[in-house]
């Protein structure tokens, strides 16, 4: 999800919920406690250079079980953000407390509510470092239009 993607997905509600990859939600009474932008400048293991940018937001829950973050204080958060960091429509990655330390994730709009997307880890130089790539399958659409009026039936073996 882009910043541009919630702060529309904030604008046209009056709450809104964040979802865990587990099911569970994000306690009601949590804190935006910052809004930045993360640069990775690095190495893969192919020798290739690579930068990638997000912006980041740290959730926190507190003790202050009354505290209510409304959809409109968020996108005003954001706002800020973006002016006085001159941040970019940049993908979120959010960051969450787990049990033993800080876990980060993808954000998504599913169903009327975010949530959040477990990260994985990838070799990014497959090809580099010996691992077989899958060729991409080519498709013919040669004879694939059917002779009776050019439209494709259940069953018909041209799609």
């Amino acid at each position: 999800m882009l910043l541009s993607e919630l702060k529309s997905f904030l604008s046209a509600r009056d709450n809104f919920l964040i979802r865990l990859p587990d099911g569970n939600a994000v306690e009601s009474h949590f804190h935006v406690t910052e809004v930045g932008e993360v640069t990775k400048h690095f190495i893969d293991c192919g020798g290739k250079v690579r930068r990638e940018r997000v912006a980041s937001l740290q959730l926190w829950s507190a003790d202050d079980y009354n505290h209510r973050l409304e959809p409109g204080k968020l996108v005003k958060i954001v706002g800020i953000a973006e002016r006085e960091l001159g941040l970019g429509d940049l993908p979120i990655e959010v960051e969450y407390q787990g049990t033993e330390t800080i876990q980060k994730f993808n954000l998504e709009a599913v169903d009327g509510e975010l949530r959040l997307q477990s990260k994985t880890t990838a070799c990014l130089a497959l090809e580099e470092c010996g691992f077989p790539v899958a060729a991409k399958k080519v498709v013919s659409l040669a004879g694939s239009i059917s002779k009776g009026g050019g439209a494709c039936t259940p069953g018909g073996g041209c799609c």
